[in-house]
């Protein structure tokens, strides 16, 4: 069964072909920087335990343009690896946001699509995106099945303890205001992976997804029970661009004062916020590299960022009663050591204790990296949504 998965971010597209229920893909690949200059497709296939990759560049507007030129790749390149769209039995789409409405993979319907628009504002960033791929790959893909997995479903198992504020009851009847969390593909995918190495289904277990996108998730017997992201993937720990937890009379002073107006301040915290606002670049590599010129901004940033971890870290201990593992995944998790040890340092009085040269060492798969004598695992685990998209479509349709 062939299962395209499509992973699109607000200017980038991933996607990766499966035959399932084969977990190794057939082809992978990348769209990057759509609607900018500089736009690029990575698209790689591979054969006989071997690599074989193609870079296309040249503006990509949009994308539907980015996802039709995929299917140029995917059909009629170099290394082509179906012959027609007919050859794809379904489209797996991530979808940020789901609401209280999906609680699994969900095959689209239009019924289904109303619901993903009405949802728009909460994740402004990606669902309209998401949506405008599920209505390209439609026309593309005819006779595929389109199904849709959401990043919220995975924290629907919260406790209401956990995913109600403290407002009136109306405001959560009427607007379905609470707590939803995200990144919920890649925290069930990592927390899997760590239940079946630590070969105890009686687990508690701090989940870490460091990306552009950051946040926590303490998942107690393989189930979600808390997570940082709350009504909208902006609150929890400091992120890329979104400043993360901040303090409501922040927002309330810049209108009363300083005359901000919504969108104003919706793109301050979302956009020019977290490590760009406070280090100078969305980036952790530039971030990195203006660190080494002991530029203090930069400092301050992998302070700030270390310390937040370090906070929810030890409130999730609390809320777990107790920790068996902690996870780093994503990109900054899996690729950044100096983040990591920041993270780890000072937190012997929970039983995690790093071992400097494993966590240096680590080199891409799933690696044990805390002290022999740590009460704790310290896990690296790279994440694969992709894969947890299509293993979540091959059963809806298995």
């Amino acid at each position: 069964m062939n299962i395209l998965v499509i992973n699109s971010g607000s200017s980038s597209l991933k996607y990766q072909l499966f035959k399932m229920p084969e977990k190794a893909p057939v082809c992978s690949g990348l769209v990057e920087r759509i609607g900018i200059e500089g736009s690029f497709i990575k698209h790689t296939v591979y054969r006989n335990g071997e690599k074989h990759s193609i870079e296309e560049s040249g503006f990509i507007a949009n994308h539907g343009e980015g996802l039709k030129q995929v299917l140029t790749l995917l059909t009629q390149s170099e290394y082509a690896v179906i012959n027609s769209p007919d050859d794809i039995t379904a489209v797996g789409h991530r979808v940020v946001h789901g609401g209280e409405h999906f609680t699994g993979a969900t095959l689209i319907t239009d019924e289904v699509k109303k619901q993903i628009k009405k949802l728009f504002s909460l994740a402004p960033l990606h669902n309209p995106v998401n949506y405008k791929c599920i209505e390209v790959a439609e026309q593309t893909f005819v006779n595929a099945k389109q199904i849709a997995v959401f990043d919220t479903a995975f924290h629907q198992t919260l406790p209401e303890k956990a995913y109600r504020y403290a407002i009136p009851e109306w405001y959560y009847k009427k607007h379905s205001i609470r707590v939803y969390g995200f990144h919920g593909t890649s925290h069930k995918y990592v927390s899997e992976q760590a239940i079946k190495w630590l070969n105890q289904e009686n687990s508690k277990i701090i989940s870490i997804h460091l990306g552009n996108g950051c946040s926590m998730a303490a998942i107690k017997d393989g189930k979600s029970i808390d997570t940082s992201m709350g009504f909208g993937p902006l609150s929890g720990l400091m992120m890329g661009t979104r400043s993360g937890d901040i303090d409501p009379s922040v927002i309330f002073h810049l209108m009363e004062h300083s005359g901000y107006t919504l969108d104003q301040l919706s793109t301050l915290v979302n956009k020019q916020s977290g490590l760009l606002g406070v280090g100078g670049s969305s980036d952790m590599r530039d971030i990195r590299k203006l660190l080494s010129e002991g530029n203090a901004a930069a400092i301050l940033a992998l302070k700030l960022y270390a310390y937040r971890i370090k906070k929810f870290i030890g409130a999730y201990a609390a809320v777990l009663n107790g920790i068996d593992a902690i996870i780093f995944t994503a990109g900054v998790g899996e690729n950044d050591s100096n983040m990591r040890e920041a993270v780890c340092t000072e937190l012997d009085y929970l039983g995690i204790e790093l071992d400097p040269d494993q966590n240096i060492a680590y080199k891409g798969e799933l690696k044990e990296i805390n002290s022999a004598s740590s009460k704790v695992k310290i896990l690296v685990i790279p994440t694969n949504e992709e894969y947890e998209i299509a293993h979540q479509c091959y059963g809806l349709l298995d």
